[in-house]
């Protein structure tokens, strides 16, 4: 992710500048080569059976830019091997359950390589992630062997990323992304260096690469008309804060102007917008401009088909939240030893699932639950208020509809009515059903990764009473029947 204030000493106004001049120049420089190329195809595309990635970035509290070990949210520069694996396996899972996620980009740098104290443990979080069938993005940030958007110390990044290829070239699920926002070089400078990176390592298939477009990422139209670079995959990264505000329509057309022809090999590694405040990522008619540019993005990744890659799932910049950053999907809860993940907003998840094309994205389904296998079912149907709700066996009726809002609530027959913890209760059994909409906190409720749906009053998990199949609180225990699953 592009980097809003690297240090005290740049001003917002030159950052400004700078930024705009980022996002603008990489166009300005790509353009000769793309009317240059004219009819000229725009470089082998990889093969249309290869995976479309569903993905989030997986980052270090504060950002990946480190003069030092790169340690993800979640993992310890003290962990070892068999540590990291298991805190990986645990979170990663996460991300597949909540998300539908089968791709993990991971920072590496030169402090972080096969053969460093952290690079070896680190290894774990690679094994664990393709040990359950994930694809791994390993890309470079600067580190202090690149300063500035550019290559520093070329013996280090080069032996960094030999070291790289020597461990992990022989496995099919991870693929190489030489260097992340090279923004210190020109259009052609990158298209340079990108060039000498893909000669230098011959036995990595071409399609497992993965070339940043210039500048931040910004366009990908340059590398992509490079013939040195066909076959490879390009990487696109695109955020609103970079731009005014923009209609849909607006941001649609922003995004195919900085991929041009080369969408066959585009992937969307970087986007992202606020998750942590209610904005409804399913309200096509909203005038919110990340509203907006999100749906744009998970539109636009849906139509090309190669899959994106959210920045962050977990980790990323504390700018305006102290502990965590508000564009992330997920927030840690849990222990160092057993971590879990929160979900920050359920339509954020929508929109992925339907730019990754595993769900249709709407927010209304049924919620099966693991320990009885029924539906969360209103009695009857009907629709008086103060009626507990249970499970029932699942047959599709509207009484087995729920929809889940950016703000936490769990509404059923088109919103009228709202799951509720009675009375505003806090303790064990109390009773769960469908009442009148209030927005109180008894009616807001969080998803984790372990299945768990939590009232977010009284942080309590909602339990089917096994003898009664009735809903209501209890603490949160590990059974089956306090897990849920989302039921098309």
């Amino acid at each position: 992710m592009p980097r809003l204030f690297p240090s005290a000493k740049h001003s917002p106004v030159l950052r400004r500048t700078r930024r705009a001049l980022a996002v603008c120049l990489p166009l300005l420089l790509a353009a000769p080569l793309t009317v240059l190329a004219g009819a000229a195809p725009a470089g082998a595309a990889p093969d249309d059976a290869s995976p479309r990635f569903k993905g989030v970035n997986w980052a270090r509290p504060g950002d990946n830019y480190v003069d030092g070990p790169v340690v993800p949210e979640g993992l310890s520069a003290s962990d070892g091997y068999a540590a990291v694996r298991a805190k990986a396996t645990t979170i990663l899972t996460g991300f597949r359950d909540t998300a539908g996620a089968d791709t993990v980009r991971l920072p590496v740098n030169t402090k972080s390589a096969p053969g460093t104290a952290w690079g070896d443990a680190y290894a774990g979080a690679v094994d664990a992630a393709t040990g359950l069938g994930f694809n791994v993005i390993l890309s470079y940030w600067e580190d202090g062997a690149s300063s500035g958007g550019k290559v520093v110390n070329t013996a280090a990044f080069d032996a960094m990323w030999n070291a790289i290829v020597a461990k992990y070239g022989a496995n099919s699920h991870v693929y190489f992304e030489p260097m992340n926002e090279p923004h210190g070089y020109t259009a052609a400078a990158w298209a340079d260096v990108a060039a000498s990176w893909v000669a230098a390592h011959p036995s990595v298939p071409r399609d497992r690469i993965v070339v940043s477009g210039s500048g931040y990422n910004g366009e990908v139209t340059s590398v992509c008309a490079d013939q040195r670079l066909a076959g490879t995959r390009l990487s696109l990264h695109l955020y609103a804060f970079q731009f005014g505000p923009k209609t849909y329509d607006q941001w649609i057309t922003e995004f195919n102007n900085r991929i041009g022809s080369c969408g066959a090999r585009t992937v969307l590694d970087e986007f992202g917008a606020p998750m942590d405040d209610g904005r409804d990522y399913n309200d096509a008619a909203s005038t919110d401009n990340f509203v907006r540019y999100l749906r744009a993005a998970t539109d636009i990744a849906h139509s090309l088909g190669k899959g994106s890659v959210y920045w962050p799932g977990l980790g990323g910049k504390h700018s305006y939240r102290p502990d965590y950053d508000w564009y992330a999907l997920y927030r840690l809860e849990g222990t160092a030893s057993a971590p879990r993940l929160r979900v920050h907003n359920t339509t954020g998840l929508d929109r992925l699932a339907y730019a990754w094309g595993t769900r249709s994205g709407s927010p209304t389904t049924a919620l099966t639950n693991l320990g009885t296998q029924g539906c969360l079912d209103v009695p009857g149907a009907t629709t008086a208020v103060h009626t507990q709700v249970g499970t029932y066996a699942c047959n599709g009726g509207t009484n087995q509809r729920w929809t889940r809002t950016a703000n936490g609530r769990i509404t059923v027959y088109g919103g009228t009515r709202c799951l509720d913890a009675f009375g505003q209760g806090k303790a064990n059994g109390t009773q769960v059903g469908i009442y009148d909409c209030t927005g109180g906190a008894n009616q807001t409720w969080t998803f984790h990764s372990d299945g768990t749906i939590r009232g977010a009053q009284s942080g309590l998990c909602l339990d089917v009473d096994r003898a009664t199949s009735k809903l209501q609180l209890y603490s949160c225990w590990g059974g089956d029947n306090q897990r849920w699953k989302l039921t098309p």
